[in-house]
């Protein structure tokens, strides 16, 4: 796995932690901040053909 898979596979991860974080604690606005960066690294990673799994 080269470096740039590697960090935006983290980034996701790390993404989808603070996104579930932020749901937990009933904070909508960051819910949504965290949700836009989620979709934007998804498709980030698609359109460098970098396979996301499904958490």
């Amino acid at each position: 796995m080269d470096a740039f898979t590697a960090g935006i596979l983290q980034r996701i991860q790390n993404t989808r932690t603070d996104l579930d974080q932020a749901r937990r604690t009933g904070d909508e606005f960051l819910a949504e901040v965290e949700q836009a960066e989620l979709d934007d690294l998804h498709r980030l990673a698609a359109e460098h053909g970098v396979q996301v799994t499904a958490a």
